[in-house]
């Protein structure tokens, strides 16, 4: 840089003194003691460039001069560009899932459908702290051709004699696949997005509605407000006692069991045997990633636990961890088993996805390709198999009275205080819905506000009346899909029957053992051949005796005719 060049640039803002004069760009005339002071700094700014441009062309201060300004615009970058990234993040997602179709697809959501989703907040450039826009999981597809895209079920065979239930195909990803396809995020929880519990230290049992010490004694009106569906909730879902589910509430389980299951935080298969009323059924075809990172639990009261003494260490059995319950809360074995079943997002506070099975049960398919098939590939959030028979709700407690599930005065209460509620028989009017009557042995979920509200919901209803849970499922269902469009992935039974296999109960195999096994016989001894007789030695020798005609009598009717007419 020279002094010419520093001429021109002071001589630049002389043109604009021009313009000024010419009309183009009006300026205020300077009085002479600004005039005087500006020309005082100018003067300074030359000398100040001067002297950097004097020393710039020597090697060691030029290269100094080149790093600072080089520090000076990374700084810039950096601190701009990252909001930039910040506003243009949502397109890249789009983009990317647009490009491969069996990535999961993540929407940036706005802030008024947040989850409990665990974000970082950043402070802005203002000084205004404030959370990132959350996502949610919204589905996918899968690439075209893909064979589970034209999958079928092909016809049932025709075997006249076996008509009862069975399973049917399923079009599952290899695990692999199933494990990739895994949501990083949550599923998206229509208006409801927290849920707290009731916890009562005085329980009033004087209410005109029933209810339970485990369960809570909530009014008609507590009841009613339970399904006005809102953003924040607070209701009765079990363990009213006490602080946390498990310690003081009945069903109680140990400490160290307790910390255990709040250590689970991904996928937790779950089931129950009360009473020693089943046998433990090991899973198979399970993958060795699934017994890594998938929690097994199988809970058992006292009775069961003696049976089982001896039999396991480090309380496990194969796959199961073995979790011991105390104070059961009911006399009804079946009641006690509802709670692990419909109040897993209670027992596993950090689990993210649930697979309850009953205790009769084996299952035989990978946890994982089952969450892939009936919960992300479906984009549901809660998934249960339907009756394979009945359809109807009124049709299904007439079944449970004729089969003595339960008290028939019972069941006839509930139906007729669902009819007054507004239950009609199931119809094809109610399409897309396909049944009224699950087939519950079988609860796949995701864990997030609106699916733990529609089991706590479910859970009340077998609390307060009969525990036969059929009976009231439907009624749970449309009460919360009328307020939030929300509903539940109904599958075939079949499909149902394809990944668990029903086994005996322990008392049906103790029959089919005390009866006597048929009797076999060992088989005779052989008969040594005897020689045939002389008639048979050479049939070609042998001379048929001519056959004797028989004699007629005397006294026969001809004759006595024939001596009549010579008399």
């Amino acid at each position: 840089m020279s002094g010419g060049s520093l001429g021109i640039r002071s001589g630049s803002y002389g043109s604009l003194d021009k313009q000024g004069q010419n009309g183009v760009l009006p300026i205020q005339a300077a009085s002479a003691t600004r005039t005087k002071a500006y020309s005082k700094m100018l003067k300074e700014k030359e000398t100040l460039i001067h002297w950097i441009c004097k020393f710039a062309g020597r090697k060691k201060v030029g290269m100094l001069l080149l790093c600072v300004i080089s520090a000076a615009v990374f700084v810039w970058v950096v601190y701009f560009g990252e909001d930039q990234e910040n506003d243009n993040g949502s397109k890249v997602n789009d983009n990317l899932a647009l490009n491969n179709p069996l990535i999961n697809v993540v929407q940036s959501i706005r802030i008024d459908n947040w989850t409990s989703l665990s974000v970082s907040v950043k402070e802005t450039k203002v000084g205004v702290m404030h959370p990132p826009p959350p996502s949610y999981f919204l589905g996918y597809t899968l690439p075209p051709g893909h064979p589970c895209n034209t999958f079928t079920l092909p016809p049932p065979p025709a075997d006249k004699k076996r008509t009862g239930p069975r399973p049917c195909p399923v079009c599952y990803l290899p695990v692999e696949e199933a494990v990739a396809l895994m949501p990083k995020v949550p599923s998206f929880s229509p208006v409801i997005k927290i849920l707290t519990y009731i916890f009562e230290e005085n329980l009033n049992r004087e209410t005109e509605f029933g209810g339970s010490d485990f369960g809570g004694y909530p009014t008609l009106k507590q009841r009613n407000d339970s399904y006005d569906i809102r953003e924040s909730m607070n209701m009765h879902c079990g363990f009213v006692k006490g602080r946390k589910p498990g310690r003081g509430t009945g069903f109680d389980i140990d400490d160290s069991d307790l910390l255990e299951m709040e250590q689970c935080n991904g996928v937790v298969v779950a089931s129950a045997i009360f009473g020693a009323f089943d046998i433990i059924q090991q899973p198979r075809n399970i993958s060795e990633y699934s017994k890594q990172t998938v929690c097994f639990y199988m809970f058992v009261d006292e009775e069961t636990e003696a049976d089982l003494r001896g039999k396991y260490e480090n309380k496990k059995i194969g796959v199961w961890r073995i979790v011991l319950v105390r104070d059961l809360p009911y006399t009804d074995g079946r009641r006690n088993g509802k709670i692990p079943k419909l109040l897993l997002h209670r027992l596993f506070p950090n689990a993210r996805y649930s697979l309850w099975i009953d205790g009769k049960l084996e299952l035989v398919a990978d946890p994982y390709q089952i969450l892939e098939r009936f919960l992300w590939r479906k984009n549901a959030t809660l998934a249960i198999s339907r009756h394979y028979k009945r359809f109807d709700v009124f049709v299904e407690a007439e079944a449970n009275k004729a089969a003595g599930k339960y008290d028939n005065a019972s069941i006839d209460h509930q139906v007729e205080f669902y009819k007054r509620e507004g239950l009609t028989p199931y119809s094809e009017a109610k399409h897309p819905i396909t049944s009224d009557v699950p087939e519950g042995c079988v609860i796949i979920r995701e864990h997030i506000p609106i699916s733990n509200l529609f089991t706590c919901l479910w859970f009340n209803e077998v609390d307060r009346f009969t525990s036969r849970d059929q009976i009231s499922f439907s009624t749970v269902r449309d009460k919360i899909a009328a307020k939030t469009n929300w509903t539940v992935n109904m599958f075939l039974d079949c499909e149902r029957r394809n990944f668990v296999i029903q086994k005996y109960h322990k008392d049906v195999l103790a029959l089919l053992a005390q009866r006597a096994p048929p009797v076999i016989y060992p088989p005779p001894r052989p008969v040594p051949a005897l020689p045939p007789p002389p008639y048979m030695a050479n049939d070609s020798q042998r001379k048929v005796p001519p056959r004797r005609r028989r004699d007629r009598k005397s006294g026969s009717r001809h004759h006595r005719k024939v001596s009549k007419e010579i008399v």
